[in-house]
């Protein structure tokens, strides 16, 4: 017969409402006596009734990421799909994967999602994160969100990392190599990361005396394919960059295969650095000079912290992640071959 939570209090000798507190995620349980009940149900093999619990308290246990581009998901999605889930598991809570075109009017079909799923709180990433409407309209459902890397004050809780100084971080890296004309490809437009991104560049410009020339930085939308657009723009200029710093590892890949087409060798023709980390760019030859930033951890972040707030509606959280710089062999020093 399967255990009732009536046995796990019995067995770890409290009340039915503590062990309904534990269950429920709340901190205000003495450590020792939470891992005592934690003991007794891993020892009944006690499952949670999620409709039972869902109807005696009127929740539905359902966190739900919302994420742009439904036809690619992207390993930088991905890993932060895996940190909810890791959030998740350690919680009652389970996870909604919901993909909602960006240029869709998400504020307008936000009532119908919520309406359908009945999600207890949700989490966002850029672009959806950067969408006041969107957030707007939220508040006026009260219902608890968490943002990712948004460049919006509407969040009262956001995770994310220092993107700006990240990228000049990796911009500082190609000058102390010695580099002066360095490339630039932008993200997509109305994307925080590309005005963090870019700002970066220019502040690792300024700090090193190199003034800034508007005919090295050319647009892309984090695409491989505008990647290598990208690059032949920067390519046949009549004094073309010795490196180029791509807003992320997908369009820096493009940038690498336009430098292979003609014939230019990588890092000792054209230094290319990334951004995000992701898994290509230590399977490409050679391996990508970028920036890891902490995708998983975000999401696992921003489930932790929503689920708070759910207790705590007062709560206002901003939090900011460590990153990594990788440096890898697709930079160096200028005309090295």
């Amino acid at each position: 017969m399967a255990a009732r939570i009536e046995d796990v209090a019995a067995d770890a000798g409290v009340s039915v409402k503590t062990v309904s507190r534990v269950l429920n995620g709340y901190t205000n349980v003495r450590v020792k006596l939470r891992e005592r009940i934690e003991k007794s149900i891993r020892d009944l093999n006690y499952v949670p009734n999620a409709s039972a619990r869902s109807l005696a308290g009127r929740r539905s246990f359902l966190v739900a990421l919302l994420y742009d581009n439904p036809t690619a998901v992207s390993s930088y999605i991905m890993d932060v799909i895996v940190g909810v889930l890791e959030a998740c598991k350690e919680t009652p809570y389970n996870a909604v994967l919901h993909p909602f075109d960006a240029a869709d009017d998400l504020a307008a079909r936000i009532d119908g999602f919520v309406a359908h799923h009945r999600p207890d709180a949700l989490v966002l990433v850029p672009p959806h994160a950067n969408n006041a409407k969107l957030l707007q309209r939220l508040d006026e459902l009260d219902i608890r969100y968490a943002t990712i890397s948004s460049r919006l004050r509407e969040s009262s809780i956001d995770i994310g990392f220092d993107e700006r100084k990240a990228a000049e971080d990796i911009v500082a890296h190609l000058l102390s190599l010695g580099h002066q004309r360095i490339g630039h490809v932008t993200g997509l437009k109305g994307h925080g990361a590309r005005a963090w991104r870019r700002t970066g560049y220019r502040d690792a410009l300024r700090k090193a005396g190199v003034a800034y020339d508007a005919s090295l930085v050319v647009e892309g939308d984090f695409t491989f394919e505008s990647g290598l657009a990208a690059a032949r723009v920067l390519l046949d200029l009549d004094h073309p960059p010795t490196a180029i710093f791509a807003a992320n590892d997908d369009m820096a890949c493009g940038v690498m295969r336009e430098a292979y087409e003609r014939g230019l060798v990588v890092p000792d023709d054209l230094s290319v650095c990334g951004f995000d980390g992701t898994p290509v760019s230590q399977l490409i030859s050679p391996g990508l000079t970028t920036v890891r930033q902490p995708c998983r951890e975000m999401g696992c972040a921003a489930v932790q912290s929503v689920l708070q707030a759910i207790r705590d509606p007062s709560l206002h959280h901003q939090e900011r992640l460590p990153y990594q710089l990788k440096i890898r062999g697709s930079s160096a020093a200028p005309g090295t071959s």
